[in-house]
């Protein structure tokens, strides 16, 4: 079973993602949205990125000296199509033997829906 990308997002902004612009191109941070599900079948399960620059970190750090860094992808400046690029190379090369296999691939980069789930 192989992961595709099927959406990708702002779901919690009052701006469409591809009318989206920062203020300053090289020092942003981002959450966005993506439905990714298996290529053979309907539906898809919901994850989060935050995509960010490396100044944008570096201001987050001021004052705190640590900043965590899981589930981020780091650009140096905002282009969103090299962003989409990115997300679906790493995504569609994740599979698995099923689907919680490549669902758990993919929550390596992304924070997933179902991450730390115990059935």
């Amino acid at each position: 079973m192989k992961a595709i990308v099927k959406g990708i997002f702002l779901m919690s902004a009052d701006v469409l993602l591809e009318d989206y612009c920062p203020d300053d191109p090289k020092c942003f941070g981002l959450w966005i949205d993506l439905n990714i599900g298996p290529d053979n079948e309907e539906g898809a399960h919901n994850y989060q990125v935050l995509v960010c620059t490396p100044d944008w970190i570096k201001g987050e750090c001021y004052g705190q000296k640590a900043v965590w860094g899981r589930h981020r992808l780091i650009v140096c400046e905002y282009d969103l199509e090299l962003i989409k690029e990115q997300i679906r190379h790493y995504v569609e090369n994740c599979s698995g033997k099923d689907f919680w296999e490549m669902a758990q691939k993919v929550a390596r980069i992304a924070a997933w829906e179902f991450e730390d789930y115990q059935p």
